[in-house]
């Protein structure tokens, strides 16, 4: 018995040595590094360049409020990749992509020249160089701790520390904004549900120490604007940071019902509501909660055509109706660049459910967002392919998806979140308190 415990011990100190890296290492963020760990040159190519501190500050035709002007709309259409010329562009496309052209001929890629244009406040880049000699895995790489504010592992060794710098990368402080969503049938069909959300991080607010934490990344919530017989419902979640230790606790508002109910699990696999059986939990943001259900492998990095610097399909005054095609969102509103993205493979454990048996993930060096994932189901067959289409939102500065996709190749349809091109625009300094995010303020807002 003391030698399995001795086994044991020495493996978490083992697994717990290797998330922090020395301060050899970590002085290269910054230097021949990007602050947040990416490559800062470019490739021998030429086709990707250098990263030069992305876009930190807004246009000169940008104020407050508006939907973020393009600062690359004059950039030329490269090429397009289409299923007549797919075999060329191969080896550079995500395989869910790969499959949505070839299922829809209708549809292409606009390749556009790369900008490296993420970028955060300086004190997430003195978090982060801090955080790669202090970041530990715990809970068996289900809990991350020793961190507050930046990118906990920039310099990644293992699949779980590379999907752990994509749950706790910045976002802001708060936002306060409307967007509507829509699942389209394969005859083209959709209803849309148009939310109020409201987001207050904990992780990554200036000032915060590990111990402010107190196993809280963030607190969200949403309410139900339309349609009308949906209007007042509402949820709240206070999402934790090791959810094996603590699950998330979410409570829905029923208008119906006029009460707050406690939900006992929203994570994993649970079925989100209006999305026709699309969208599982974990698939918002393209990956949240715990990774306790898969085995996580770092498989490297490698050049993709990835969704980027997504401004077109941001736009204001775009009708939802020209964004939502029957078989796929419209080409025309969609960017796609050559990027240097982290593979990393999670494969379902055993003994576990979910309709996921296997997932890809394309995760971007310079913020960490993924940006692509393939989808397989329980037979190993790709099923689907997730997208996240990213801007910059410079005012802030962040760098974080304004659309997100997710295609069912087996049921012909496709679910799109994040329309807010005729709603007003996220507002990063709304007035928000973790008080606003507790079953007692879901009543109230009901009420």
């Amino acid at each position: 018995m003391l030698r399995v415990f001795t086994i044991l011990l020495l493996a978490a100190c083992t697994l717990q040595a290797q998330a922090k890296v020395d301060s050899a290492q970590a002085t290269r963020l910054g230097q021949d590094l990007t602050p947040l760990g990416g490559e800062r040159a470019g490739n021998a190519a030429g086709t990707i360049p250098a990263w030069n501190g992305g876009v930190a500050q807004p246009p000169a035709n940008y104020q407050p409020g508006m939907h973020h002007p393009d600062p690359f709309s004059s950039d030329p259409v490269l090429y397009q990749v289409n299923s007549q010329n797919l075999a060329q562009y191969q080896a550079l496309l995500p395989a869910g992509l790969q499959v949505l052209l070839e299922k829809n001929p209708e549809y292409f890629l606009r390749v556009f020249p790369t900008h490296r244009s993420a970028a955060a406040p300086q004190r997430i880049y003195d978090a982060t160089r801090f955080n790669a000699q202090a970041a530990e895995l715990i809970s068996g790489g289900n809990g991350v701790d020793g961190v507050a504010a930046g990118i906990p592992f920039p310099l990644p060794k293992t699949g779980q520390e590379a999907i752990w710098n994509h749950i706790m990368r910045y976002r802001g402080d708060q936002i306060s904004f409307v967007t509507n969503q829509a699942a389209v049938l394969s005859n083209g069909a959709y209803n849309l549900l148009k939310l109020e959300r409201d987001i207050y991080f904990l992780y990554g607010r200036e000032g915060v120490t590990p111990q402010d934490l107190d196993n809280t990344l963030f607190y969200y919530k949403y309410k139900v604007v339309s349609p009308a017989k949906l209007s007042g419902s509402a949820l709240v979640v206070q999402e934790t940071l090791d959810q094996v230790l603590a699950i998330r606790k979410a409570w829905r508002f029923n208008r119906g019902e006029r009460r707050v109910r406690r939900l006992p699990m929203l994570a994993y696999d649970t079925l989100q509501p209006d999305t026709n059986g699309m969208a599982t939990a974990d698939v918002v943001d393209a990956y949240n909660g715990a990774p306790d259900r898969y085995e996580w492998t770092l498989v490297g990095k490698q050049e993709k055509l990835v969704p980027y610097n997504s401004y077109a399909v941001h736009q204001k005054g775009i009708p939802y109706d020209n964004i939502l095609r029957r078989n796929t969102v419209n080409p025309d509103l969609l960017r796609y660049e050559l990027h240097r993205v982290w593979i990393v493979d999670a494969q379902l454990r055993k003994g576990f459910s979910h309709p996921y048996a296997k997932r890809r993930f394309y995760i971007d060096e310079d913020s960490w967002q993924v940006l692509a994932v393939d989808l397989y189901d329980k037979s190993g067959e790709l099923s689907g392919v997730q997208e996240s289409h990213p801007i910059s939102y410079y005012d802030v500065p962040m760098f974080g998806s304004t659309l997100e996709t997710i295609y069912d190749f087996k049921g012909e349809r496709y679910f799109v979140d994040g329309m807010d091109n005729n709603e007003p625009m996220y507002n990063f300094n709304a007035k928000l308190t973790p008080r606003d995010f507790t079953p007692q303020a879901l009543r109230r807002e009901g009420n």
